[in-house]
């Protein structure tokens, strides 16, 4: 989100503490191919100056491999008054609909002649508008937020995501100038359309990226110190985890965890912030089966992620699905080693954590829908004491 708003000013701005995964790679790409000038490819730190556009259709292949390639739309709006977008790619595809960014566009003016491609414009510039999302989406609320900060005049989203990236993309428009007020809350007011200059920002850690190597280290009885988290947004998946008797303690933005043994609690079901993370169901999936006793699993936001845990049954796990939303799964089980097919990002980083808690070698792959969300992934496992190759081809 932050290297889309990038796009709304002809001024420099700089990222710092950026992860080096593939989608990172996948928006700079999109980027350049607008006409963006980016400095410090390939590492933490990333300077971007989009000076001109000179295109309003991004890479259709680059835009089928990266479902935020959406957030696109509202600063290239803002530039060229139109955008030409081909279906966003990513996890779930085929259950993952735009429908709430095109919601909040329609209601800031925009025009859409969608069919294979989303075509939309806008005649004299985006309006601000008092907007109500059906679906409190994320991605939702962050493509409002993006066509908002162009809209001259105070615009409400109201039903709004709290996800601590929707705050820090705040965070960021206001350091370029936007007034916002709300961020972290259902309600956000903005007033918009004035002239936006560059801005600094330091990315805060990833909580997502904590809780799974948190659970990596449950899962293997294992230790492990996680650093640069920020505590408060860690809360949600820490509760399940000392309910699940995760032994770890939060010192100095590090997350400690200690060797645990862990055991099921009676119900696990994902939420909106400040809800349980549907992002982390299929992490905490594996540490169920790994725990004493019974436990239900459920996650009314998708249906096709549990799907892709059904593998965890051909490693000898005891788990129901009741289903396409829920799960019951018994532990402890022994799990034994196989093939695995790493479905999505998510299920994909679980089902490697199964695969280090299990008897025997098992073969994950393909690795790089794994790598979309997690950096130099390899190595870190390596680093941590894992028996892990990557084969050729």
């Amino acid at each position: 989100p932050l290297l889309a708003a990038c796009v709304l000013t002809d001024q420099p701005c700089e990222l710092t503490n950026v992860p080096q995964i593939s989608d990172v790679a996948v928006m700079v790409e999109l980027l350049e191919g607008l006409g963006a000038e980016i400095d410090g490819v390939g590492t933490t730190t990333l300077r971007v100056h989009c000076r001109t556009i000179k295109t309003v259709e991004p890479d259709v292949k680059l835009v089928g491999r990266l479902r935020g390639s959406v957030l696109l739309v509202g600063p290239l709006l803002a530039r060229t008054g139109t955008v030409r977008l081909a279906p966003p790619g990513g996890d779930f595809p085929a259950r993952r609909t735009i429908n709430a960014h095109l919601q909040a566009l329609r209601a800031m003016g925009v025009t859409d002649e969608s069919g294979e491609f989303h075509v939309l414009s806008v005649s004299d510039g985006l309006k601000p508008a008092s907007i109500y999302l059906e679906e409190a989406s994320v991605t939702g609320t962050e493509t409002a937020l993006l066509a908002a900060a162009a809209a001259a005049g105070r615009t409400e989203i109201r039903h709004a995501a709290c996800e601590p990236h929707v705050v820090e993309l705040c965070e960021f428009l206001q350091a370029m100038g936007v007034e916002i007020s709300g961020a972290g809350t259902s309600t956000i007011k903005i007033s918009g359309g004035m002239k936006l200059g560059g801005a600094s920002r330091r990315l805060r850690g990833d909580y997502i990226e904590a809780g799974s190597w948190a659970v990596v280290a449950a899962v293997t009885r294992g230790d492990i110190e996680i650093r640069g988290v920020e505590v408060s947004d860690l809360e949600p998946i820490l509760a399940i985890l000392s309910r699940m008797n995760v032994v770890f303690a939060v010192e100095d933005n590090r997350l400690i965890v200690h060797r645990s043994e862990p055991r099921s609690v009676r119900q696990i079901t994902t939420a909106p912030w400040p809800g349980f993370p549907s992002d982390m169901v299929s992490l905490v999936s594996v540490l169920a089966t790994q725990a004493v006793g019974r436990t239900l699993i459920h996650d009314w936001m998708y249906e096709l992620r549990l799907f892709a845990l059904e593998q965890l049954s051909g490693m000898g796990a005891d788990l129901f699905l009741c289903d396409p939303h829920r799960m019951i799964v018994n532990g402890p089980g022994e799990l034994r080693g196989r093939r695995l097919d790493t479905r999505d990002l998510r299920s994909g980083m679980a089902l490697i954590a199964a695969a280090l808690a299990a008897n025997g070698v098992s073969r994950v792959g393909p690795l790089g829908t794994v790598e979309r969300g997690y950096a130099n992934l390899v190595t870190r496992l390596k680093a941590l004491g894992a028996q892990v190759e990557v084969e050729e081809g």
